[in-house]
């Protein structure tokens, strides 16, 4: 099974990728509803492993939809169902045996405003979801969390203050926080929607650094509107439109030379 995926979606890995390792994570003709409205349409798709990938397009385009049928939260939005297959390291995640929740460890998600927990100190912030997992893990709880911390690099600014309200803390020490809570059940894939969108310039340096950062040990995929933000961080870049995969490359090719009329009017600003 995991030879034919690759097979089938190894034309839609950008540049080197393609003759390197297989994708982490690939879509297979996905399609999401909400109710009888398709917002996403039969996209295929493959993310390399160790890279951060972009998605891009206007507003309501369906790349927000998209990344949540990644870890399966659109179908906990009313109305929400897909069509096709999303897979992780060639598994299909949509399968009868799959548990929602575990793969939700195995793919981590950041919104577009951070969403502490208001009840929880900061290392219970963190900690919460290693306590409802189940699996061993390497070291304590304590552990766990300074380096989950270490690894979103937030631990200097609040080692001190671990178990004060995580509210006290700024906009964007509170979305590195929770990029610290995603990290913590130590999954192979984030995702990122619009993390910086909320955040001041210097917060957004911050997690762009962090996000190139992070490929070492995680595949990365954000939504961004931001194409700069896009052009400075990630490896490939999809362009997406009225629900359709439009173009997909590398970010270089994407921004320098794009294959389709409607890649380069978005890129140039001519729309969107």
């Amino acid at each position: 099974m995991a030879e034919a995926v690759r097979d089938l979606i190894g034309l839609r890995l950008p540049g080197a990728a393609a003759s390197a390792r297989p994708p982490r994570m690939a879509t297979d003709k996905l399609s999401a509803m909400y109710g009888k409205f398709t917002a996403v349409k039969g996209v295929t798709l493959a993310f390399a492993p160790n890279q951060v990938h972009a998605l891009i397009g206007p507003s309501g385009c369906g790349k927000s939809t998209f990344l949540r049928t990644l870890n399966r939260m659109h179908e906990i939005t009313e109305g929400g169902w897909v069509t096709g297959r999303v897979l992780l390291d060639g598994e299909e995640i949509y399968g009868p045996r799959v548990s929602a929740m575990a793969l939700r460890r195995r793919v981590g998600m950041v919104f577009q405003r951070p969403t502490v927990f208001p009840t929880m100190s900061i290392f219970g912030n963190v900690a919460a979801g290693l306590k409802v997992d189940r699996r061993t893990h390497r070291g304590t709880l304590e552990e766990r969390v300074e380096q989950a911390l270490r690894q979103a690099a937030l631990w200097d600014e609040v080692k001190d203050r671990l178990h004060k309200s995580a509210t006290a803390l700024s906009g964007g020490q509170q979305q590195r926080l929770c990029i610290a809570r995603a990290l913590a059940p130590a999954p192979d894939v984030v995702l990122l929607d619009e993390p910086t969108s909320a955040l001041d310039p210097i917060a957004t340096q911050r997690i762009e650094e962090l996000a190139y950062q992070l490929k070492r040990d995680y595949t990365i995929i954000i939504v961004t509107h931001n194409m700069q933000q896009a052009a400075r961080i990630s490896d490939t870049t999809s362009f997406f439109y009225m629900g359709t995969l439009v173009e997909s490359g590398t970010t270089r090719q994407i921004f320098t030379n794009p294959a389709d009329p409607q890649t380069e009017a978005y890129i140039t600003g001519r729309f969107g």
